[in-house]
């Protein structure tokens, strides 16, 4: 199984394009039922085509989205890249910073309202999704390599998941549309620096 395909975004402006909540739900739009032309993106969240066009450009212009092929001008159809963008690594100037923040707290928003309406609506499924449905959660020790390690095995899990977005020969009968969502997150320690003593 290989790692679903990664860019670190190192630009400001690609990162404001994507702290916005309407173009996120464009992203989803076209992951959950692309590609589909700027009309099409409207009737999905409720936004006139102009304004739908207008975004779908600029996340053209950062890489997030890309040409179908066919059409033009409205009716040109776009598709969702799909590889997986971090941000947040390395130096970062402070307008990276920022931006990163922004980026991270509008896609967090978005992710904890889905997860706040499954937990509102879960015992509206069928037994089979309700079940299968989960959250996890747990405290567990690791150095900075093992989290990375971690992180490195999340994505290697969803990657297979994620490529049914463009493959959709490949998703199976039966099959529908699921958040996948993993962090890990370094705990605060009771005192600033304080870690773990090295035993011997």
């Amino acid at each position: 199984m290989s790692e679903q395909p990664s860019r670190v975004i190192a630009d400001p402006r690609a990162l404001m394009a994507i702290a916005h909540p309407l173009r996120l739900r464009i992203l989803e739009a076209l992951a959950l039922h692309g590609p589909l032309t700027a009309t099409d993106v409207a009737h999905h969240v409720g936004e006139s085509p102009a304004n739908c066009s207008w975004h779908l450009r600029q996340l053209n212009k950062y890489g997030f989205i890309t040409e179908a092929g066919g059409g033009s001008g409205r009716q040109r159809p776009w598709r969702m890249v799909v590889d997986a963008h971090r941000w947040g690594v390395g130096e970062e100037s402070p307008e990276l910073a920022r931006a990163g923040d922004a980026a991270s707290q509008v896609l967090i928003d978005l992710e904890y309202r889905a997860l706040r309406e499954w937990l509102m609506t879960r015992r509206q499924e069928t037994p089979e999704w309700r079940d299968a449905g989960f959250f996890n959660q747990a405290v567990g020790w690791c150095t900075p390599e093992e989290l990375d390690d971690l992180r490195t095995s999340l994505s290697e899990l969803f990657a297979p998941y994620l490529r049914r977005i463009e493959e959709t020969s490949a998703r199976p009968a039966g099959s529908r549309p699921v958040r996948l969502m993993g962090w890990g997150i370094p705990a605060a320690t009771s005192e600033p620096g304080d870690e773990t003593e090295e035993r011997t």
